[in-house]
Formats: C-alpha cells, structure tokens, sequence
C-alpha cells in the first residue's frame, strides 16, 4: 500500500528467493550495483570487465533463467518477478549475441563512466569511508584492463563503437586522467584525519589507469573505429525493447514523433504571445532570459533554490495529492562533482540511510541558471516524479523483493512517468505562471525531437526536410532548431543519442504508453475512477517493463 502506513508483510516465495539471489549475483559481479542500491560489502572492488568476466555473467543469467522459468508462481507478485525477471534475463541473452558488450562505449553510459562514477555514491563520513574508497581507487587500473581486453576482442571481431563515442570518451577519459582531475580532486577533498599521503597515492594510481585507457583509446580502438553512427534497424530494436520494456512499431513511432513535436510547437507558439503579445518563441525567450528576476547565479544558488522548491512540492503535495510515506519526504538536491552536463536521479538505499538524490552536473563554464526553464526538471526528478516512482517501491520492502525494489524497470517506466508527472503538475496549477509552462514545453518538445532524430538517425530515415538522409550533422542542425540551451548542451546531447540508441525516446514514447493507459485504466472504472489511486496502484508494481505494467494493471482494473 502506498501511504503513510507500512504495508502488510508478505511471506516470500520461492520465486522471491531467486529474485533475491539474482541481486547477490549483480553485486557479487558488478560492485558498481551494491554501490548504486547502497549493498557496501563491494565496495572496495570492480567487477571484471573482461571477456571472461562477460562469459562468467552470461552463464549466472542462464542459470537464473532456468531457475526461474521452472518455478511456479504463487500470488500476483511473483507473476509479476517471474515476467518482468524474465524478459530482462532474456533481453541480456539476446545482447550478448548481438555482441553489444563488445562495442560498449559511449558518452554517457557505459563502463569508462561506470567505474568513475561509483565514487559519486560512496560513503564518505568515517575514516574507514576513506579507507575503502582508496582501495578502490587502487581498483581502477586493472578494472579499465578487463575493459580494454574486452575492446580489443571487438576490435578483433569487428565489433567496434562509432568514432564519434571513441572521441568523445577519450576527452573524457583525460580529464579524469590531469592533475586537475576527478580523482586528484577527490583526494585532495578528504576531511583532515583521511587525506592521507597513501589515499593521495591512491587517487594518482587510479588518474593513471584512466590515462593508460586513453592511450587505448587513442592508439587502438578510434583507428578501428566505425565512421557510421547509425546501429541500423535489428540493433536499434532490440535496444528499444531493453529501455522500454516493451515493443513498438518503429516506423509508426517516427511518424507520431513528427505529429507530437508540431503539436508541441503549436503549444510554445500559443503560450509565446501569452508572455509577450505577437511575439514568436524565440522573442518571448528572449523576454524571458533578459528578465533577470528568473535568474539564479552561480551552483550555490542553483542548489538551494532545487532543495527548496523540491521541498515545498513534497510538503503540499503530501497534502492534498498523494500519500508520501515519511521515509521518501527527504529529496536531497546536489551540484554533481563533474561538469560533463546532465541531470540524474539516484534512488535512496534500501534502509533510506541514504537518501533520494537529484544530481546537476553542470557543464563547464555555466554560470547561470533560468528558474523558468528548470522549474519542470525538479518535478521529474523529484516528486511527483522519479522520486515519488522510486523511492515508493523502496518503501514497499514488505512487499516486493530487492529486485522489484531497487533494479527491476526500464526507461520508458521510470522516464515515462516523470515526464507523465511533468503533466499532471500543470494539471495541478504547478505551472500557472506561462513562463513556467513554455519551460516545460521545451523540455517536452525536446523530448519529440530526439524520438524522431534517435530513430531517424539509427534507421537511416529521410529527413523530414527532404534533404537526404539523416545523419550526425543534420541531426545536430535539427536539435539545435528545436531547443533553446547552450550550445554545448545541445552537442552532449546529440552525441549521447548517437552513442546510447533507443534510450532517448524511451521517455516520450514512455509517457505516450503512460498517458494511454490511464486513459484505458478510466476507460474500465468509468464514473468511479479514481487519479490518486490509479496512481497508487500503478507505483504499488514498483519498477517494471511496460508491457509488463500494461498487462497487470489493465488486468486489475477490469476486475475490480
């Protein structure tokens, strides 16, 4: 039950006990995941990214399987582990034969920013803190060797990452390397007591890994690498269905995607002359970015004015919209320790000693920051947004096993609802103000955009100025006319999309799937249907395809 009062203690079945064991196997394995869901007895260690550290991780996923497709559910919960596991086991099977693992390199997500961000998350207010996170900076070097070693297997089988990502990675990858990197920083910030001489050692001998990285990058794998962005129409499908759980029609999409984005700009066109009468958008953004009443200067200021808008929106809609469990009110809003550009969520630990955190990495040289055009962004990350939909299945421990808790979902489920919540906060007077709302619009046209050049791109479609077929540049002229950020931004952006296929529309096409199961959901309960408990009993499933959340919560609703 979501609320205030802690939910009925479920007997766990067999089924739980192989979900459970599946989350021991990704910690065990992956460290990186014990870091994100808070599991500390990793801590100190990599995986092994090495082609025999991929063999060792397929064989536990068949095994799983096996496991898990001879057990017999027992109530709904375990139907709804046994599909959702399933079909994620699967999907990995299915990456593995496509030799996705051997090509894993992008500008976003993928192990070189893996092992550098698993510092991000870890605990640092003891001395022992300290302690592990310097043996685990000494980690770093052979964690990027099994990488490499897993590389070069591409490169020998002809499996390689586009150019583009090599490029971009290796200037990354330096970065961190400098004297002025991530991790030298990361020691020199260490309370008095732990900044120690040896974790100083430390910090230099993990910037060597990732300069020795580099090197590879530079000399090995961006001379083999592919000019062709594009992943072509099997790839990008099978990566569709791993961020949305679900299945599309591909073509159908791109066509509503060009629907959705003029429906979008209609909508900024019509609240433009609210702003400012007879202007265009640009003009009413212009109006807007000179009135220096919306500006916040500098991370400090941006910083506190996320914590306290997200803590206003907690508080109010605690009262009148949802029941807010007081383990998930804390939402902590942080500047991220990288200028790499992006903002994320990362959900609390399973026992809420760490909390929700919304993270900004800020790119560098930004200094300031529109409150009009970032008003929305604290919403989908915090509540009702992601943080609501995550940190709601961590309460639900009672219920649903550490998988459906902490690991279990997909983009277009978690990515979908937050910008479903992005709605429903204008639905509920959130975004009166127009500004407020054309900031909104932004984001969400934003998102139309790149479901048309994502699938665009990857699939080799005509471009819908008839000019030839997409590709990078027209990709990056095209995003360019359909959002107004920095033009930085726009080109981390477009990278990411050309480098992580399938992911970007996931939100849109997400909240499309949102948006047309509740209206089949009301459909079904007629005059008794209910918005706060349509969305109870949607998040009540916790993180899930969404096929998976389609097919049980349509199911509920018609019988109840």
């Amino acid at each position: 039950m979501t609320g205030s009062a802690t939910p009925p203690l479920r007997t766990p079945t067999a089924i739980d006990a192989i979900a459970e064991q599946w989350v021991d196997t990704l910690v065990r394995l992956e460290p990186t995941v014990g870091t994100y869901i808070g599991r500390v007895e990793a801590n100190s260690r990599f995986g092994d990214l090495s082609p025999a550290g991929h063999d060792l991780y397929l064989s536990e996923v068949r095994s799983t399987l096996a496991r898990l497709d001879e057990a017999e559910p027992v109530d709904d919960v375990d139907r709804v582990t046994q599909l959702d596991l399933g079909s994620s086991l699967r999907l990995a099977i299915e990456s593995a034969e496509a030799g996705l693992h051997l090509r894993d390199l992008n500008v976003i997500a993928s192990p070189s920013q893996d092992i550098r961000e698993a510092f991000d998350l870890m605990p640092t207010d003891t001395a022992e803190d300290w302690r592990v996170i310097e043996t685990r900076l000494r980690a770093v070097p052979d964690a990027l060797a099994g990488y490499v070693e897993m590389l070069r297997l591409g490169i020998e089988r002809s499996i390689v990452p586009a150019r583009r990502q090599v490029t971009e990675v290796l200037a990354q990858a330096r970065k961190h390397a400098s004297p002025e990197g991530f991790f030298i920083a990361l020691a020199a910030g260490a309370p008095a007591g732990s900044a120690t001489e040896s974790l100083t050692e430390a910090a230099s001998v993990a910037a060597a890994g990732y300069a020795r990285f580099a090197d590879f990058l530079e000399n090995e794998l961006l001379p083999a690498a592919t000019p062709v962005d594009a992943v072509g129409r099997e790839i990008y499908a099978l990566r569709s269905r791993q961020f949305l759980g679900a299945a599309i029609d591909l073509d159908e999409t791109y066509e509503w995607g060009l629907a959705e984005l003029e429906r979008m700009t209609r909508e900024q066109e019509s609240i433009a002359d609210e702003i400012l009468p007879g202007a265009t958008v640009h003009e009413a953004i212009a109006h807007l970015d000179a009135d220096d009443a919306r500006k916040l200067h500098g991370t400090d200021a941006l910083q506190r004015w996320m914590q306290e808008t997200s803590d206003r929106a907690v508080d109010e809609l605690s009262r009148s919209h949802f029941d807010i469990p007081d383990e998930i009110r804390t939402l902590e809003c942080m500047i991220a320790p990288t200028d790499e550009g992006g903002i994320y969520y990362t959900g609390p630990t399973d026992d809420f000693s760490r909390p929700g955190r919304m993270w900004w990495s800020v790119p560098a040289g930004v200094t300031t920051f529109d409150t009009w055009r970032e008003l929305t962004t604290v919403y989908h990350e915090g509540v009702p947004g992601h943080h609501l939909q995550i940190g709601q299945a961590v309460y639900n421990r009672a219920v649903l096993n550490t998988w459906r808790r902490q690991l279990a979902g997909s983009s277009g489920h978690a990515e979908g609802w937050a910008l479903y919540a992005e709605r429903l906060m204008q639905e509920l007077g959130y975004l009166d103000d127009p500004a407020d709302r054309l900031g909104m619009l932004d984001g969400q046209r934003m998102r139309a955009a790149r479901v048309v050049l994502d699938i665009g791109v990857h699939l080799g479609k005509q471009r819908p100025d008839g000019g030839g077929v997409w590709d990078a540049e027209y990709a990056l002229e095209f995003m360019r006319a359909n959002v107004n950020m920095d033009d930085a931004f726009v080109r981390f952006e477009v990278n990411r999309y050309l480098g992580w296929p399938g992911q970007a529309p996931s939100y849109k096409v997400g909240q499309r799937i949102w948006e047309t199961l509740r209206d089949r959901y009301r459909a079904q309960q007629g005059d008794s249907y209910d918005a706060k408990e349509f969305h109870r009993r949607a998040l009540d499933l916790g993180g899930v395809g969404l096929d998976t959340l389609q097919q049980f919560l349509l199911r509920d609703g018609a019988t109840r």
